[in-house]
Protein backbone atom coordinates (compact mmCIF):
# COMPACT_ATOMS: atom_id res chain seq x y z
CA UNK A 1 0.00 0.00 0.00
CA UNK A 2 0.84 3.44 -1.03
CA UNK A 3 0.84 5.76 2.04
CA UNK A 4 1.36 9.61 1.28
CA UNK A 5 1.58 12.14 4.45
CA UNK A 6 0.83 15.66 4.57
CA UNK A 7 2.44 17.45 7.10
CA UNK A 8 0.84 21.13 6.52
CA UNK A 9 0.24 23.90 8.91
CA UNK A 10 -3.79 24.47 9.26
CA UNK A 11 -5.06 28.32 9.31
CA UNK A 12 -8.42 29.49 10.71
CA UNK A 13 -10.89 29.39 8.07
CA UNK A 14 -12.23 26.33 7.43
CA UNK A 15 -12.94 26.97 3.89
CA UNK A 16 -9.58 27.59 3.35
CA UNK A 17 -8.53 24.47 4.81
CA UNK A 18 -10.87 22.48 3.14
CA UNK A 19 -10.04 23.99 -0.28
CA UNK A 20 -6.12 23.54 0.51
CA UNK A 21 -6.84 19.62 1.35
CA UNK A 22 -9.18 18.90 -1.89
CA UNK A 23 -6.41 20.54 -3.84
CA UNK A 24 -3.74 18.22 -2.05
CA UNK A 25 -5.59 15.09 -2.80
CA UNK A 26 -5.73 15.77 -6.52
CA UNK A 27 -1.85 15.67 -6.38
CA UNK A 28 -1.77 12.60 -4.73
CA UNK A 29 -1.46 9.23 -6.23
CA UNK A 30 -1.18 7.33 -3.27
CA UNK A 31 -3.78 4.44 -2.05
CA UNK A 32 -4.13 6.20 1.45
CA UNK A 33 -3.62 9.77 2.29
CA UNK A 34 -3.04 10.63 5.85
CA UNK A 35 -3.82 14.45 7.36
CA UNK A 36 -3.35 15.81 10.77
CA UNK A 37 -5.58 16.61 13.87
CA UNK A 38 -7.36 19.90 13.71
CA UNK A 39 -7.72 20.01 10.15
CA UNK A 40 -10.95 22.27 10.31
CA UNK A 41 -8.94 24.89 11.71
CA UNK A 42 -6.47 26.25 14.21
CA UNK A 43 -7.72 30.06 15.45
CA UNK A 44 -5.71 32.64 17.19
CA UNK A 45 -5.96 31.15 20.49
CA UNK A 46 -5.58 28.01 19.23
CA UNK A 47 -8.64 25.65 19.49
CA UNK A 48 -11.09 26.70 22.24
CA UNK A 49 -15.02 25.75 22.74
CA UNK A 50 -15.99 28.67 21.00
CA UNK A 51 -14.01 28.15 17.92
CA UNK A 52 -14.36 24.50 17.57
CA UNK A 53 -18.05 24.83 18.09
CA UNK A 54 -17.92 27.34 15.65
CA UNK A 55 -16.94 25.38 12.99
CA UNK A 56 -18.10 21.82 13.80
CA UNK A 57 -20.43 19.92 11.85
CA UNK A 58 -22.31 16.41 11.30
CA UNK A 59 -20.31 13.83 9.06
CA UNK A 60 -22.67 14.91 6.47
CA UNK A 61 -21.96 18.27 6.44
CA UNK A 62 -19.69 20.32 4.04
CA UNK A 63 -16.31 19.25 5.05
CA UNK A 64 -16.57 15.61 5.40
CA UNK A 65 -19.01 15.31 2.55
CA UNK A 66 -16.68 17.14 0.42
CA UNK A 67 -13.71 14.98 1.51
CA UNK A 68 -15.50 11.78 0.66
CA UNK A 69 -16.56 12.85 -2.78
CA UNK A 70 -12.90 13.54 -3.65
CA UNK A 71 -11.96 9.57 -2.14
CA UNK A 72 -14.93 8.76 -4.40
CA UNK A 73 -13.80 10.68 -7.58
CA UNK A 74 -9.75 10.28 -6.88
CA UNK A 75 -10.21 5.95 -6.41
CA UNK A 76 -8.60 5.69 -3.22
CA UNK A 77 -8.55 6.15 0.51
CA UNK A 78 -8.13 9.37 3.16
CA UNK A 79 -8.01 9.77 7.00
CA UNK A 80 -8.80 13.07 7.84
CA UNK A 81 -10.13 15.03 11.15
CA UNK A 82 -13.20 16.95 11.77
CA UNK A 83 -15.02 18.51 14.43
CA UNK A 84 -17.53 16.12 14.92
CA UNK A 85 -21.26 18.02 16.09
CA UNK A 86 -23.77 15.02 17.12
CA UNK A 87 -26.50 16.85 18.91
CA UNK A 88 -25.32 19.26 21.46
CA UNK A 89 -22.07 17.34 21.70
CA UNK A 90 -18.37 18.44 19.83
CA UNK A 91 -15.95 15.39 18.99
CA UNK A 92 -12.24 15.33 18.26
CA UNK A 93 -13.02 12.63 15.98
CA UNK A 94 -10.61 11.14 13.17
CA UNK A 95 -12.40 9.50 9.32
CA UNK A 96 -11.28 6.55 7.13
CA UNK A 97 -13.15 6.90 4.07
CA UNK A 98 -12.42 5.10 0.90
CA UNK A 99 -13.83 5.37 -2.04
CA UNK A 100 -16.72 7.53 -0.87
CA UNK A 101 -17.94 5.50 1.94
CA UNK A 102 -17.04 5.94 5.62
CA UNK A 103 -15.22 2.64 6.81
CA UNK A 104 -14.79 4.11 10.66
CA UNK A 105 -15.23 7.44 13.12
CA UNK A 106 -12.93 7.42 15.78
CA UNK A 107 -14.11 9.90 18.83
CA UNK A 108 -10.58 10.69 20.21
CA UNK A 109 -11.00 8.84 24.21
CA UNK A 110 -8.06 10.04 25.81
CA UNK A 111 -8.37 14.35 25.42
CA UNK A 112 -5.03 16.57 26.03
CA UNK A 113 -5.90 17.12 29.86
CA UNK A 114 -2.26 18.07 30.43
CA UNK A 115 0.86 20.75 29.96
CA UNK A 116 -1.88 23.44 31.04
CA UNK A 117 -4.33 22.46 28.05
CA UNK A 118 -8.07 21.31 29.33
CA UNK A 119 -9.14 19.71 26.42
CA UNK A 120 -11.68 18.16 28.12
CA UNK A 121 -13.23 21.20 28.12
CA UNK A 122 -13.87 21.48 24.51
CA UNK A 123 -14.75 18.18 23.40
CA UNK A 124 -16.85 15.25 24.61
CA UNK A 125 -14.19 12.21 25.04
CA UNK A 126 -14.87 8.98 22.71
CA UNK A 127 -15.38 5.70 23.64
CA UNK A 128 -15.37 3.04 21.55
CA UNK A 129 -12.41 1.89 19.25
CA UNK A 130 -12.53 2.09 15.70
CA UNK A 131 -11.01 -0.82 13.31
CA UNK A 132 -11.25 -1.21 10.00
CA UNK A 133 -10.26 -3.13 6.79
CA UNK A 134 -8.50 -1.67 4.11
CA UNK A 135 -6.90 -3.44 1.28
CA UNK A 136 -4.45 -5.95 2.86
CA UNK A 137 -4.24 -3.61 6.17
CA UNK A 138 -6.71 -4.03 9.23
CA UNK A 139 -6.32 -0.12 10.12
CA UNK A 140 -6.65 1.25 13.80
CA UNK A 141 -7.55 4.86 14.31
CA UNK A 142 -6.55 7.51 16.99
CA UNK A 143 -5.37 10.63 17.70
CA UNK A 144 -2.38 12.48 18.89
CA UNK A 145 -2.34 12.18 23.12
CA UNK A 146 -3.73 8.78 22.24
CA UNK A 147 0.04 7.95 21.72
CA UNK A 148 0.43 8.12 25.22
CA UNK A 149 -1.82 5.53 26.52
CA UNK A 150 0.01 2.04 25.11
CA UNK A 151 -3.54 0.14 26.09
CA UNK A 152 -5.24 1.62 23.22
CA UNK A 153 -2.79 0.71 20.52
CA UNK A 154 -2.54 -3.00 22.25
CA UNK A 155 -6.14 -3.24 22.66
CA UNK A 156 -6.63 -1.90 18.66
CA UNK A 157 -3.70 -5.05 18.03
CA UNK A 158 -5.65 -7.50 19.68
CA UNK A 159 -8.84 -6.81 17.20
CA UNK A 160 -6.62 -7.19 14.38
CA UNK A 161 -4.91 -3.89 13.65
CA UNK A 162 -1.63 -4.08 11.33
CA UNK A 163 -1.62 -0.49 10.65
CA UNK A 164 -2.35 2.22 12.84
CA UNK A 165 -2.93 5.97 11.91
CA UNK A 166 -3.05 8.43 14.06
CA UNK A 167 -3.78 12.18 12.81
CA UNK A 168 -2.05 14.55 15.27
CA UNK A 169 -1.55 18.23 16.63
CA UNK A 170 1.64 17.41 18.94
CA UNK A 171 2.27 20.77 20.88
CA UNK A 172 6.07 22.41 20.51
CA UNK A 173 7.51 22.41 24.20
CA UNK A 174 10.29 20.60 26.10
CA UNK A 175 11.53 17.48 24.88
CA UNK A 176 8.37 17.01 23.02
CA UNK A 177 9.84 16.08 19.80
CA UNK A 178 12.05 13.25 21.96
CA UNK A 179 8.69 12.35 23.76
CA UNK A 180 7.11 11.97 20.29
CA UNK A 181 9.96 9.96 18.62
CA UNK A 182 10.03 7.72 21.43
CA UNK A 183 5.85 6.97 21.71
CA UNK A 184 5.27 6.40 18.03
CA UNK A 185 8.14 4.28 17.92
CA UNK A 186 6.94 2.22 20.79
CA UNK A 187 3.37 1.85 19.81
CA UNK A 188 4.82 0.44 16.73
CA UNK A 189 7.06 -1.94 17.74
CA UNK A 190 4.91 -3.39 20.97
CA UNK A 191 2.07 -4.30 18.95
CA UNK A 192 4.37 -4.96 15.72
CA UNK A 193 2.46 -3.04 13.40
CA UNK A 194 2.95 -0.18 11.01
CA UNK A 195 2.52 3.34 12.30
CA UNK A 196 1.10 6.38 10.28
CA UNK A 197 1.55 9.67 12.25
CA UNK A 198 0.82 13.08 10.49
CA UNK A 199 1.87 15.76 12.78
CA UNK A 200 0.57 19.66 11.61
CA UNK A 201 3.56 22.13 11.17
CA UNK A 202 3.77 25.65 11.73
CA UNK A 203 4.40 27.50 15.24
CA UNK A 204 3.03 25.90 17.56
CA UNK A 205 3.26 21.93 16.71
CA UNK A 206 6.48 19.96 16.03
CA UNK A 207 6.22 18.66 12.44
CA UNK A 208 8.43 15.38 12.61
CA UNK A 209 5.44 13.33 10.89
CA UNK A 210 6.57 9.82 10.72
CA UNK A 211 6.32 6.08 9.51
CA UNK A 212 6.90 3.68 11.76
CA UNK A 213 7.58 -0.03 10.36
CA UNK A 214 6.89 -2.89 12.82
CA UNK A 215 10.06 -2.98 13.89
CA UNK A 216 10.29 0.51 15.73
CA UNK A 217 12.03 2.38 12.93
CA UNK A 218 10.98 5.54 11.44
CA UNK A 219 10.85 4.64 7.23
CA UNK A 220 9.98 8.79 7.23
CA UNK A 221 10.61 11.66 9.25
CA UNK A 222 8.91 14.84 7.75
CA UNK A 223 11.21 16.90 10.26
CA UNK A 224 10.13 20.93 10.35
CA UNK A 225 7.78 22.98 7.97
CA UNK A 226 5.57 21.46 5.59
CA UNK A 227 6.18 18.49 3.21
CA UNK A 228 4.90 15.44 2.12
CA UNK A 229 5.98 12.20 1.29
CA UNK A 230 4.84 8.64 0.19
CA UNK A 231 6.12 5.39 1.36
CA UNK A 232 5.21 1.80 0.34
CA UNK A 233 3.92 -0.29 3.23
CA UNK A 234 4.16 -4.34 3.00
CA UNK A 235 2.32 -6.82 4.92
CA UNK A 236 4.63 -9.29 4.45
CA UNK A 237 6.86 -7.05 7.26
CA UNK A 238 4.20 -7.07 9.48
CA UNK A 239 4.17 -10.77 9.02
CA UNK A 240 7.74 -11.48 9.70
CA UNK A 241 7.71 -9.22 12.72
CA UNK A 242 5.00 -10.76 14.58
CA UNK A 243 6.60 -14.19 13.63
CA UNK A 244 10.06 -13.45 15.12
CA UNK A 245 9.35 -11.77 18.14
CA UNK A 246 5.53 -13.13 18.35
CA UNK A 247 5.00 -9.92 21.52
CA UNK A 248 1.63 -10.43 20.83
CA UNK A 249 1.31 -14.25 21.13
CA UNK A 250 3.16 -14.57 24.03
CA UNK A 251 1.37 -11.88 26.49
CA UNK A 252 -0.66 -13.29 29.11
CA UNK A 253 -4.05 -11.68 28.87
CA UNK A 254 -5.21 -13.79 31.53
CA UNK A 255 -2.75 -11.94 33.93
CA UNK A 256 -3.06 -8.72 33.04
CA UNK A 257 -6.77 -9.16 33.30
CA UNK A 258 -6.79 -10.41 37.04
CA UNK A 259 -4.58 -7.51 37.82
CA UNK A 260 -6.70 -4.73 36.52
CA UNK A 261 -9.54 -6.59 38.08
CA UNK A 262 -7.94 -6.03 41.47
CA UNK A 263 -7.20 -2.34 40.39
CA UNK A 264 -3.81 -2.89 38.96
CA UNK A 265 -2.32 -4.70 42.65
CA UNK A 266 -0.58 -8.02 41.83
Amino acid sequence: MRVRVFQIAVGPDKRANLDRVLRLLDSSDADLNVFPEYLMGVGPKGVDAEYARSLAEPLDGEFASSLLDKTRERGFAAAFTVYLREGEDVSNAAVLADRGRVLAVYRKIHLFDAFGYRESSVFKPGSELAVARLENFTVGLAVCFDLRFPELFRAMARAGADLFLVPSAWYRGPYKVEQWKGLTSARAHENLAYLVAADQAGDCFIGHSVVVNPWGHALVDLGEGERALTAELDPSEVREAREAVRGLELARWDLYARWYARGGSP
